[in-house]
């Protein structure tokens, strides 16, 4: 059994098709196979079956999966981490985020990281759900990925790092803008702009919400939360949305953010595979982050 093995084994598991995995390794099926039937032929079990379009590992095949992707992801973060060990400052940090992240939560602290580390390499990769951030770290595709803090994820650790509290989105024509505050049974009757679907802070708004007793009449649904504040912004709906740091609308004559603090904040942070396999720089970039958030005047 060899890691090679293990790796290919790994992809046949995942992909659910060898086919698919020999073009993405660059390799024929033939080799593939041989992988497989060669870890079949040590454990004496059969490791993967074939199905109508494709295979799928065995109830032997599925321990050995799951053994094997956090095996390999285990090495591969080491041998990240030796070699920025080795680097130094001339390393590369590999970050996932989503749509609006780097704007909103890293700007500050990209620059102070950039300042103290003009060698470093900065890496980003945009996911439109946290989904997508725990799949590009599962993966060693990313050593980082800034997400909102949910329920466990097997495989991952999560360390929350800032609180962002629920405003209104509103024109500021709207009744509700004069107000200093609003309570969840106000939000019954409005114009909903929907957060992203599937995504974490829709399912925490909803969830408290329900608690309340209310339920939202959504007429629009959008991409990210910059959307939703805008179109509340044209007058199109009313969006509520959690206070982004350090920004209060200002400047915007039309925009007005009015808290809702009946509902609990939501938590927002780092997620990594294993925070104590982190190299350095990687280590220094996710504390500079979260000291310039720190620094931040709260919404």
């Amino acid at each position: 059994m060899t890691l090679d093995d293990l790796r290919v084994f790994v992809a046949a598991c995942e992909s659910g098709n060898l086919s698919a995995v020999a073009r993405d390794l660059s390799r024929t099926q033939s080799a593939v196979s041989q992988h497989v039937k060669r870890l079949e032929a040590e454990l004496g079990l059969p490791l993967l079956e074939r199905q109508p379009r494709g295979v799928s590992p065995t109830q032997a095949g599925r321990i050995l999966h799951q053994a094997a992707s956090q095996g390999i992801g285990h090495l591969e973060l080491a041998v990240r981490r030796l070699h920025d060990m080795k680097q130094g400052d001339g390393g590369t940090v590999r970050i996932t985020t989503g749509a609006t992240t780097v704007r909103h939560f890293m700007s500050e602290g990209v620059v102070r990281f950039r300042r103290e580390h003009p060698a470093a390499k900065l890496e980003f990769r945009t996911e439109n759900s946290g989904r997508g951030c725990f799949d590009a770290l599962a993966a060693g595709e990313s050593d980082l990925a800034w997400i909102t803090i949910g329920p466990p994820v097997r495989g991952i650790e999560q360390r929350p790092v800032t609180e962002l509290p629920w405003v209104l989105a509103v024109h500021a024509d709207d009744p509700l803008a004069r107000r200093t505050h609003v309570e969840p049974a106000d939000l019954a009757a409005v114009r909903h702009i929907q957060l992203p679907a599937n995504s974490m802070s829709r399912h925490r708004l909803d969830e408290q919400l329900a608690r309340h007793g209310v339920r939202l009449t959504s007429t629009t649904s959008v991409a990210d939360w910059d959307t939703a504040i805008l179109l509340a912004e044209l007058g199109l709906g009313h969006a509520v949305v959690p206070a982004l740091p350090g920004w209060t609308g200002g400047g915007r004559a039309a925009l007005r953010l009015v808290p809702v603090p009946a509902l609990s904040p939501l938590a927002a942070g780092w997620a990594v595979r294993q925070w104590d396999a982190l190299g350095p720089l990687t280590r220094e970039f996710a504390a500079t982050v979260a000291d310039s958030l720190a620094d931040r005047p709260r919404p």
